[in-house]
């Protein structure tokens, strides 16, 4: 591909990546505040909405969310009128998370995926596994069309008709040998 291309400036754009702020990662080290930032990707949503979404209480659920909008990666949108006519702020995710170097977040990256994947109608999951022998540069490779393929389908964002989908994708040397 020609270094030139908007998908090129776009891939660039999306892997220039900063080290996190202490706050920042701790913000991001919890599952469900993981689970909260995708719910609020693409729709604003309000403390008592995440709270019903995720199963929280009310008050846990506003711990979680004044964290994430305190570090920036929730943005509160104007206010408006809830079910009951009380007041409500909204949050709508910043897309920060996207830009930042959070050390190792397996463990809470796993437990968000693995909730989101099970609440899905089975009938609509898809999962697949594999093991594929690749030299160094082939991993290099493999790595760069994925991260190319996610740019290009990140940056679609609502439209008319669409549902949003999660995706998880994780990759790790399985050869007993090498370790």
């Amino acid at each position: 591909m020609n270094d030139d291309t908007p998908a090129a400036a776009a891939l660039a754009r999306a892997v220039e990546r900063r080290d996190a702020t202490d706050a920042e990662a701790k913000a991001l080290a919890s599952s469900i505040r993981i689970r909260i930032l995708r719910l609020c990707l693409d729709e604003a949503l309000s403390n008592r909405e995440i709270a019903e979404a995720t199963g929280l209480n009310p008050a846990t659920s506003l711990h979680h969310v004044r964290m994430l909008a305190d570090t920036g990666f929730l943005e509160p949108q104007e206010a408006r009128r809830g079910k009951r006519g009380s007041r409500e702020i909204p949050y709508l995710a910043t897309g920060k998370s996207w830009f930042l170097n959070t050390g190792d977040m397996t463990t809470e990256m796993i437990e968000a995926f693995t909730a989101e994947f099970t609440a899905a109608p089975y009938e609509e999951r898809t999962m697949g596994r594999m093991a594929a022998m690749l030299t160094e540069d082939e991993v290099e490779e493999f790595r760069a069309r994925i991260d190319e393929l996610f740019e290009e389908f990140r940056s679609r964002r609502k439209k008319p008709n669409a549902k949003q989908w999660g995706l998880f994708i994780a990759m790790h040397p399985s050869d007993p040998h090498d370790r």
